[in-house]
């Protein structure tokens, strides 16, 4: 199925003549204004799958423009590979019908010769056009063996209490445990499309952070340079975080081969879709971990006990995930990502469960300082039947790192790499849970890869393999730090973000013109001490200046003016302390705030101011 989309101020259309296929038409035109009008062909081996796919992207897309009104218009000019009337018809309809739900939809019909006059709006999603394939020519490469185990596999769901109780979920009292309770329906649901979008994709869009990219394939975003700034300290803390607790920082190719006999079959155990490309007679995937890359690495590495534990480290930028269609929204499931990924080599199973442990506490320290305190986020561990009852005091001492309940998923066998597993999980707004930080403990790839290590003894002995993400993907923290930010505005406070991630965070005002050069004179001795200060020297009001400044998320707006002159101090507006109906102002000397901010931040990556530093000499993204 082929669509062409068009963003429109309106869009009118007469019949003129029907076909021998045409269907029966009650109006001979019509005009619809603001409109996304869908110029559908219906190909052959296409069916309900396809249109259920085509429903998902035109949401997808009507929400991303913000069109209300949608116009599906048989169109068979777009595809020489045509499905005969009655699938054209039937499927049109399918279409119309699954869109109805959340739009005003109105389609043109079937079989008719038409003129039509269209006024496309000309922003940059304003013309759009997609290709449905039909089921079972993509999804075939990319469904793995580990995906079509999943959706079979049968799930048993329990609350691990602080008092080390495991209790079956229908039988569990959620009260004082709100937000548990979210993640569990949401877990057990297994519904992973968003119906409507998520707060953070406004707030992306309006700090200028990161946005969609019309012109690559869904879930490949474009960050401008406040997002890369936040993206690249990010990206810094979490390898400093890594590196410090001993791993080695490595690099692989971002592209494998499909048919290398090892990693043909790891692909088969992953629960990923991935990407695949054609090239010089071959066919290969793009990374959708760094797994692949590290393994053969050590497989060709020579390794004894007195390496163990073993660390290797990567920030994959990017890895590629081929999410379906319907869960791409924003920044929180994306189809390339950066990824933070180490993975250790355990000489047996008591350091292996040494090693999960420690990564699961530096795990909680990691989301602290990024923003996310443990109160914030829900734990879940997956484990095998089996390994729950060989090491179940072990596993029911996870419950006391946090002291909260967690959930628990058990199976009867395992059907993925590993026996056991953690996750902190974001429920955001929608009460939409996202994995944040990982651990796994593999028992497979070892064998898979041909990993060894020679034991004290002299003999060669397989590792276990933990695969550790401390945070999770860099833009998935993004998404949940602008999420909670919503959610402490629907509480009163003001939304903001770390101090150590603001892109601005120190605001210099000047009352006037006159005070211009004061302002500089404190906003270079702000600079000078390591803080990322800006001036606002626009041509407007002081109002409109502050209201900008508070409406940028500026943790410390400084204005100066003839006081701050005679005084030689500043009046600053704190940001943390304030609320939606009061502003909390100090005065304060220079030197006591760059004392404050350097406090605040100490232990975390700096970088420059991203944007030129006076206001006036800044382009606007949006």
């Amino acid at each position: 199925m082929k669509l062409l989309l068009i963003h429109a101020d309106f869009m009118e259309y007469e019949l003129k003549r029907k076909t021998s296929v045409a269907e029966d038409a009650k109006e001979k035109g019509k005009r619809l204004d603001e409109v996304l009008v869908v110029f559908t062909s219906v190909e052959k081996d296409d069916d309900e799958r396809t249109a259920g796919k085509a429903v998902e992207d035109i949401k997808e897309i009507a929400e991303k423009v913000g069109a209300e009104r949608i116009l599906v218009y048989p169109y068979a000019h777009l595809s020489p590979n045509l499905a005969d009337a009655k699938t054209g018809i039937k499927l049109l309809r399918e279409i119309e019908t699954g869109l109805k739900d959340s739009f005003e939809v109105h389609r043109a019909p079937f079989g008719w010769y038409k003129s039509f006059n269209i006024s496309c709006k000309g922003h940059p999603l304003s013309e759009l056009s997609r290709e449905i394939v039909a089921e079972g020519k993509e999804e075939e490469k990319e469904f793995t063996e580990a995906l079509k185990a999943e959706e079979k596999a049968k799930s048993y769901w329990y609350i691990l209490t602080p008092e080390k109780e495991l209790v079956e979920v229908e039988k569990f009292d959620f009260k004082g445990h709100e937000n548990l309770e979210k993640f569990v329906r949401y877990e057990i649901a297994k519904k992973r499309a968003v119906d409507r979008i998520p707060p953070h994709v406004e707030y992306m869009q309006r700090l200028q952070l990161a946005d969609y990219e019309p012109a690559s394939d869904s879930g490949h975003m474009r960050y401008y340079p406040k997002g890369r700034l936040i993206k690249s300290l990010l990206e810094t803390y979490i390898t400093d975080k890594c590196v410090e607790y001993g791993a080695m920082e490595v690099e692989t190719p971002l592209m494998y081969d499909r048919e290398h006999p090892t990693l043909r079959k790891y692909l088969e155990r992953f629960p990923a879709r991935q990407y695949i490309i054609s090239g010089d007679k071959r066919e290969f995937f793009l990374r959708f971990a760094a797994c692949f890359g590290q393994f053969l690495m050590k497989h060709d590495a020579i390794i004894t006990y007195k390496n163990l534990p073993l660390k290797m480290y990567e920030l994959t930028r990017y890895s590629f995930r081929k999410e379906q269609r319907g869960e791409l929204v924003g920044l929180r499931r994306l189809r390339a990502f950066t990824m933070p990924d180490m993975h250790t080599l355990a000489r047996d199973m008591e350091e292996a469960k040494q090693e999960f442990l420690n990564q699961y506490k530096l795990a909680v320290e990691v989301l602290r300082d990024i923003g996310l305190e443990s109160d914030e986020y829900e734990t879940a561990v997956r484990i095998t039947k089996d390994f729950y009852e060989e090491n179940r005091e072990f596993i029911h001492s996870l419950v006391d790192i946090l002291g909260r309940p967690i959930l628990i998923e058990m199976w009867d066998s395992r059907f993925f790499y590993f026996v056991l597993k953690f996750e902190f999980n974001f429920v955001d707004s929608l009460d939409k849970a996202s994995a944040l930080s990982t651990v796994q403990i593999d028992v497979e790839n070892a064998e898979r890869y041909d990993i060894s290590y020679v034991d004290v003894d002299g003999e060669k002995k397989r590792p276990y393999i933990l695969h550790c993400s401390l945070s999770g993907a860099v833009e998935r923290c993004i998404y949940a730090i602008l999420e909670k930010a919503y959610m402490k505005k629907e509480k009163g406070e003001l939304p903001s973000l770390p101090l150590w991630l603001s892109p601005t965070q120190v605001r210099v005002i000047p009352v006037s013109e006159k005070y211009l050069e004061k302002s500089v004179e404190i906003a270079e001795r702000l600079k000078d001490a390591g803080i990322r200060v800006d001036v606002d020297d626009r041509d407007e009001t002081l109002g409109k200046k502050v209201r900008d400044a508070s409406t940028e998320w500026i943790p410390f707006i400084a204005v100066i003016g003839e006081r701050e002159v005679t005084e030689n101090k500043i009046m600053v507006t704190i940001r943390e302390e304030s609320t939606l109906k009061r502003q909390k102002k100090e005065l304060m000397e220079v030197e006591d705030l760059i004392a404050r901010i350097k406090g605040e931040c100490e232990g975390k990556p700096f970088k420059q101011l991203p944007l030129p530093m006076f206001l006036s000499a800044r382009p606007s993204f949006r």
